[in-house]
């Protein structure tokens, strides 16, 4: 008798035991799931993406830039209401954001315009990753959306001033002094040959 009532009390202890556990994990669970949702309602709170203007004569010249078109409608965009949706728009964001250097427009290839794309593409691929660690700094991403929204205003900010400047007429001579600075036309010197 005194086997089976050790084997009873052991079934019961190991009962209640497990049952403490599942409650443990439970409240773990829940925990968690109020933390993910604090994040993901802070990250919904900072998430504001702002296409700036373009003038008529700027628009012009982007109008065949696809990927610069394909990047602000993915911007315009907003993502799901999980976690999981943010993550996959961070991701997609990140691959639209590095193809924008494939196809400039000749009249914005220049360093300003490419230096620009590159601080954008850095502020979003850093969002990327911030957005698919454990622990997600909510913080972090939204003053980083913060910093990409303001690279995106400067990209296009740059893009009206390269317009504004191409239509200041050159003064009398002023080509002359840039073909004059051209390495290009230097004249070899053949005494460091």
């Amino acid at each position: 008798m005194t086997v089976k009532h050790f084997l009873v009390f052991c079934g019961t202890v190991l009962a209640i035991a497990c049952q403490k556990t599942d409650e443990q994990e439970f409240i773990q669970q829940q925990k968690a799931q109020a933390a993910r949702t604090l994040v993901l309602g802070e990250i919904k709170r900072g998430w504001h993406f702002h296409t700036p203007s373009l003038r008529p004569d700027t628009q012009n010249l982007v109008r065949n830039w696809a990927e610069l078109r394909q990047f602000s409608s993915e911007l315009a965009q907003a993502p799901g209401a999980s976690i999981g949706g943010f993550q996959q728009k961070a991701k997609t964001l990140s691959k639209k954001a590095v193809e924008l250097n494939k196809s400039i427009p000749a009249e914005f290839d220049k360093p300003e315009v490419k230096s620009r794309i590159a601080a954008l593409t850095t502020k979003i691929n850093q969002i990327n990753l911030y957005m698919n660690i454990r622990e997600i700094p909510a913080a972090k991403i939204t003053a980083l959306v913060a910093d990409a929204d303001a690279a995106w205003s400067a990209l296009y900010r740059e893009m009206n001033e390269i317009v504004q400047k191409s239509k200041i007429p050159l003064e009398e001579g002023e080509s002359d002094i840039l073909m004059m600075q051209d390495p290009s036309r230097a004249i070899p010197d053949l005494a460091t040959q």
